[in-house]
């Protein structure tokens, strides 16, 4: 049933379903300081880097990748003068621990980031041991889990910076970014001056205590988040967790085609499919295009068949 969406720019009422949704998210996170800007998934990923890289410093970013979008993050860290350092493996497979370990010992890293789940191919990367490595060489940590929160567990409380989207599992419409900021990432995030006001999270950390947003927010997609994360937690997590997970991806370990069959779904023919994604252009080229054409895994590149794109 249509209901009046409050005014978010004067009415009292959108700031306290606001509040009641930053609550709601928070259970889904499992962690505080969770933040909710008018933009689509994407936003979050280039907001993350932004916010963390100090114009004309180079700091140095690890990106570990095995996917269009782990790619991509490396794209945006050149986009704010950083330096990214790329630690890949093969679409679908594991992330090399080892290779993550030797460049972490060789280098010192303002920042890793990190996809949950590459949503071209489908892969659910296994995230405890790479957070772990990351915490002991003291390196901010980034992840993507727009692909992955809600439809199966992320340890958001070992991430500094954990991302997600409206559109995914939470099955709500696109246009909202969501987000967890660890109280360390807030400290770096403040001492920055980020070049972007959009692509910036330091105007969102207190704009629910001072009940003044940065812009005009989407009044009508919090209101459909609202619904989405309320139908999710009457279910219940672990619920969902065990209905949904052998949909959400596939880990990184295990064959594509076979993960899928034992989703009870049927594989669709990708062969000599292949495109860039998401378009996001940038002086490389676009979004993620670092991916070789060597690598001939079409899902590897992003198919334009729309079962194997992110809605962005």
């Amino acid at each position: 049933m249509a209901q009046r969406a409050p005014n978010p720019d004067i009415e009292p009422a959108f700031f306290e379903r606001y509040r009641a949704l930053t609550a709601n998210l928070e259970t889904v996170f499992g962690t505080d300081g969770v933040v909710i800007l008018g933009g689509e998934g994407i936003l979050g990923l280039e907001a993350a880097v932004a916010s963390i890289l100090e114009p004309g410093a180079s700091d140095r970013v690890l990106c570990l990748s095995n996917g269009l979008y782990g790619d991509g993050f490396a794209d945006f860290v050149e986009l704010y003068g950083g330096t990214p350092e790329l630690v890949r493996s093969p679409a679908e497979k594991p992330f090399d621990l080892a290779a993550l370990e030797s460049t972490l010992e060789a280098e010192a890293f303002l920042a890793a980031t990190v996809v949950h789940c590459e949503t071209p191919t489908g892969t659910l990367n296994h995230l405890e041991p790479v957070l772990e490595l990351l915490e002991a060489h003291d390196v901010l940590r980034i992840v993507d889990a727009v692909s992955s929160l809600g439809g199966t567990a992320v340890p958001a409380e070992k991430i500094d910076i954990c991302l997600g989207a409206s559109q995914k599992c939470f099955s709500a419409p696109p246009g909202l970014t969501v987000a967890s900021v660890s109280d360390r990432a807030w400290e770096r995030i403040e001492a920055t001056e980020t070049p972007s006001f959009y692509a910036n999270l330091e105007p969102w950390k207190d704009a629910l205590d001072e009940e003044w947003f940065p812009y005009t927010h989407l009044a009508s997609n919090v209101l459909a988040l609202e619904a989405a994360i309320e139908l999710l937690l009457e279910e219940g997590l672990e619920a969902v967790f065990a209905r949904g997970g052998p949909r959400v991806g596939f880990r990184a370990s295990r064959g594509r085609c076979g993960a899928v069959s034992q989703a009870g779904s049927r594989v669709w023919p990708l062969n000599g499919c292949r495109g860039a994604g998401a378009g996001v252009a940038n002086g490389d080229g676009a979004f993620g295009s670092r991916r070789s054409d060597d690598d001939t895994t079409p899902a590897a590149r992003g198919a334009q068949h729309p079962a194997c794109n992110r809605s962005w």
